[in-house]
């Protein structure tokens, strides 16, 4: 088993299937992550998940992963998990634009079919994955809607065009650390006393596509994991992200007071997060 120091603020590369094995039970409060999407980008490395055969085995192999998130889990944890959806075409998989910027640029296609489903079909990913979940013992609490501010253009003409995707928080246990005050909303000024009206945070948040230089076309917004770490651990906890990409979830813990850990399968992310998180130290 690899030890605290190994483990705090450090990035391993490798497979998280693997790598995640060697990570002590109960360390982690909360897990921020993005998995790939289902068929939407090859990023040319070897046991990516993402581009199996069938989305049976997408989801069992997102299973595998966080089966192991959940034993590294405290039992007060939880998990805030961002997944994409994807439609189905006679014959590929298509992906409906909501996590890039520009076309279909980087999205995969391939000889696919879903059991069950037709042309145009919207699959549903997030929704059975969080269904998967929930069979392993995860509870599912929330299905946050991220609006996006700046949605990707379609050109389709027989449906809206695609602006949402989902943040699900998963707890381990019916009571479980959440700091609903670190999360609240601001909506009034109150002329009386000088201060502000505050209320429970909604499960609506609207928050801009981002890109970071030198990653993938479009990245996890901070923005969007800010509240996910406040809310789901104390300052001085340890937040997991096991698909790191560029490392924004490392960034925003680092920024709020948290330890960092995670794990990045491509060479080329896992230097991004090398380099972002010492250029943190710099500045910070």
């Amino acid at each position: 088993m690899l030890s605290m120091d190994k483990i705090q603020n450090n990035t391993m590369l490798g497979d998280n299937r693997i790598v995640l094995k060697s990570f002590p039970e109960a360390i982690v409060n909360t897990t921020v992550t993005s998995p790939p999407y289902y068929n939407l980008r090859d990023y040319g490395v070897d046991g990516q998940i993402g581009l199996e055969e069938s989305l049976d085995d997408y989801i069992e192999q997102l299973c595998v992963v966080f089966d192991e998130v959940y034993r590294v889990t405290k039992d007060d944890g939880t998990l805030w998990l961002n997944i994409g959806d994807c439609y189905a075409n006679k014959n590929e998989i298509t992906s409906d634009g909501r996590r890039g910027f520009s076309g279909s640029k980087g999205m995969g296609t391939a000889d696919k079919t879903i059991k069950g489903l037709t042309t145009k079909d919207l699959i549903g990913v997030p929704w059975k994955l969080a269904f998967a979940l929930q069979k392993r013992d995860w509870i599912l609490r929330s299905d946050i809607i991220w609006a996006k501010k700046n949605p990707m253009p379609e050109s389709i003409k027989d449906r809206p065009t695609s602006s949402h995707e989902y943040i699900f928080l998963f707890s381990k246990q019916p009571k479980y650390y959440y700091d609903y005050e670190s999360v609240k909303e601001k909506i009034n000024y109150l002329e009386n006393n000088g201060g502000y009206e505050y209320r429970n945070k909604r499960d609506v948040w609207s928050v801009r596509v981002a890109s970071y230089p030198g990653a993938h076309f479009a990245t996890f917004p901070i923005e969007l994991i800010i509240p996910c770490i406040k809310a789901g651990s104390p300052k001085g906890g340890l937040v997991l992200d096991p698909f790191m990409g560029s490392g924004t979830v490392a960034e925003a813990a680092k920024s709020y007071g948290r330890f960092y850990t995670g794990v990045e399968l491509n060479p080329e992310y896992h230097k991004i997060i090398q380099t972002r998180t010492k250029q943190q130290e710099l500045f910070a």
